[in-house]
């Protein structure tokens, strides 16, 4: 959750300022975690959402989500069993977690509000916003193993020491199939006056790609408030820019800007204008599939 640090209110003369507010303190954040673990325990008591509980509708979505709660394997020749834990278990039990300010955790509801970031720091905001969207794994901590299994390190040492989880292929796929969501639920939701509905928001949010944030608005909407709205989708090259940090549009010779010329769609332009150039026209070879049999011996699948 991304949350201000302050509140938006108006004053006598019609404008709309934010006031700032201090950090919560260990005692507010412990209780505020305490509300929402018994919260959580009421809706799960209310609905009958409990591990045990089978689905009507789809029975082995709610055998999947049962054994992912409780780190069993679901299918497969290792059916009900626990995930292989990795790391030192022997000397884990008991050992002192390290806690931060602001950070609990109540009966398995962690609550951490030790991350603020200044209002004009739009690089640091981006990038705790797509930590937030990230995906469930880190492909760099995740290594096949000879015999075929995966091999996940952990970015914190559990409790009890583990510090690599193993799994079968197929455990990996049940393991990330429980963390689809639903269809038709929103992953993001906004709040106060980031909500789409909120009657403040469009004196909030500002209209102008590089336009500053100011301390005030007025809600009459008038002079140099009235700004031109962003576009509504980034061109592909700052995309590829944004998300795998390469400019493509950079030149490596001279560092200058590139810029499109024309596109080219006919396959035999495209292959004369590759020739001319002294580059392949034609892609690789590709070998033909393979097919083991029952007795190991590996014979080419015929066209």
């Amino acid at each position: 959750m991304l949350a201000f640090d302050g509140v938006y209110a108006e004053d006598d003369d019609g404008f709309i300022r934010f006031h700032v507010v201090g950090p919560p303190s260990d005692t507010e954040v412990l209780r505020l975690a305490d509300r929402i673990a018994h919260r959580v325990k009421k809706l799960i008591l209310r609905e009958g959402l409990n591990i045990d509980a089978k689905h009507d509708e789809q029975p082995f979505l709610a055998e999947l989500y049962g054994a992912a709660v409780k780190g069993r394997i679901l299918s497969g020749p290792f059916a009900g069993r626990q995930i292989v834990h990795v790391g030192d278990l022997e000397n884990g039990h008991g050992r002192d977690v390290k806690t931060s300010p602001r950070c609990v955790n109540v009966n398995g509801v962690g609550l951490h509000a030790n991350t603020a970031i200044p209002a004009h720091d739009r690089v640091r905001l981006e990038r705790m916003c797509r930590y937030m969207c990230r995906p469930p794994i880190a492909l760099e901590r995740l290594k096949m193993l000879s015999d075929g299994s995966l091999k996940y390190k952990l970015k914190k040492h559990w409790r009890d020491g583990t510090s690599h989880v193993i799994f079968q292929p197929l455990e990996m796929m049940e393991r990330l199939a429980a963390l689809v969501p639903a269809p038709r639920f929103n992953l993001i939701r906004y709040c106060g006056v980031l909500a789409p509905s909120a009657a403040w928001r469009r004196f909030i949010i500002p209209k102008e790609e590089n336009a500053e944030t100011e301390t005030a608005i007025c809600k009459g909407g008038s002079g140099k408030n009235d700004l031109r709205s962003r576009p509504r989708r980034y061109a592909w090259a700052e995309l590829l820019k944004r998300v795998f940090s390469v400019d493509v549009l950079k030149c490596d010779k001279c560092a200058g800007r590139m810029r499109i010329l024309c596109a080219v769609n006919p396959p035999a332009a495209i292959r004369k204008i590759l020739e001319c150039l002294g580059l392949p026209s034609r892609p690789p070879p590709i070998s033909p599939a393979l097919l083991r049999c029952k007795y190991g011996e590996i014979v080419p699948i015929p066209a």
